[in-house]
């Protein structure tokens, strides 16, 4: 399958008790933008969050699933220290280096009703892979 026809998308997975999510695109970068989108998602719909704020996020790591782990961390780090919610992601990954730009904008409880806090992302069901049609998977469990 072309790699240009893989539409980069996120979804939720079934996990005891907590929440796992995953980013599936044609790209590794586009992979961990959708599991970001992923992680929001568990704490509002990122549709009603503008992107009036950037912030810029680095993380880094020895291995790809390490990343993951380190970069979904970040998130909730500048979320609950900030107050920030996020609707979108430019991520740009170099040599386990990882550099992006979060947009969002302040919490709003009265607009926004966050469902939960999420607390970090966990080594549970933690996978980066490309699968055999050429979409990359980035995948976790978060604990919330």
């Amino acid at each position: 399958m072309d790699s240009n026809l893989i539409k980069p998308h996120w979804e939720h997975f079934e996990h005891d008790a907590d929440i796992g999510i995953r980013g599936i695109a044609a790209t590794l970068e586009q992979a961990f933008e959708q599991a970001a989108i992923a992680m929001t998602a568990v704490v509002i719909d990122p549709l009603i969050v503008s992107d009036s704020k950037a912030v810029d996020i680095q993380c880094e790591a020895a291995d790809t699933e390490l990343l993951l782990v380190s970069w979904i961390n970040e998130l909730v780090y500048v979320m609950a220290v900030k107050g920030l919610l996020f609707n979108r992601y430019q991520v740009v990954i170099n040599n386990g280096k990882l550099s992006a730009t979060a947009f969002g904008e302040a919490v709003n409880r009265q607009k926004h009703h966050p469902a939960v806090e999420i607390k970090g992302a966990t080594f549970t069901g933690l996978h980066v892979y490309q699968q055999t049609d050429g979409a990359w998977v980035a995948q976790c469990i978060v604990d919330v």
